[in-house]
């Protein structure tokens, strides 16, 4: 079966026309390079994506602060991983890079803070 696909690797966005059989990929074309053809091996056979989303701060000068995932995850998580986001709440302050949820879902993967959220008394 042939499917086509647009890469997002990089901003190029070259068009590729994949020949795939028993959900392997058996040949692609249109890449423009090795890298495209490795992601879209990926993309087949375990599709994987990454979150950016936001928690809320308690005691905070702002009442959320931004968070996003450390490592690509399964497709398939992004829904039960956003369930757990969801439930957390981080006491001020908040560093960027300070660990939300480590390992979330066992997946390897952190959620992380990606601002800086300083105590209301600072």
């Amino acid at each position: 079966m042939r499917k086509n696909y647009t890469c997002i690797i990089c901003p190029r966005s070259c068009a590729l026309e994949a020949e795939i059989e028993d959900g392997k990929l058996l040949s692609v074309k249109g890449n423009g390079c090795r890298r495209g053809a490795e992601w879209l091996s990926s993309e087949i056979t375990d599709p994987r994506r990454t979150i950016s989303s936001s928690v809320s701060v308690r005691g905070g000068v702002r009442e959320i602060v931004s968070v996003r995932l450390t490592a690509p995850v399964p497709c398939d998580m992004i829904f039960p991983i956003m369930a757990e986001i969801r439930k957390v709440s981080v006491k001020a302050p908040v560093a960027i890079g300070d660990v939300v949820i480590h390992d979330v879902l066992s997946t390897g993967s952190d959620v992380i803070a990606t601002s800086c959220v300083l105590a209301n008394d600072e």
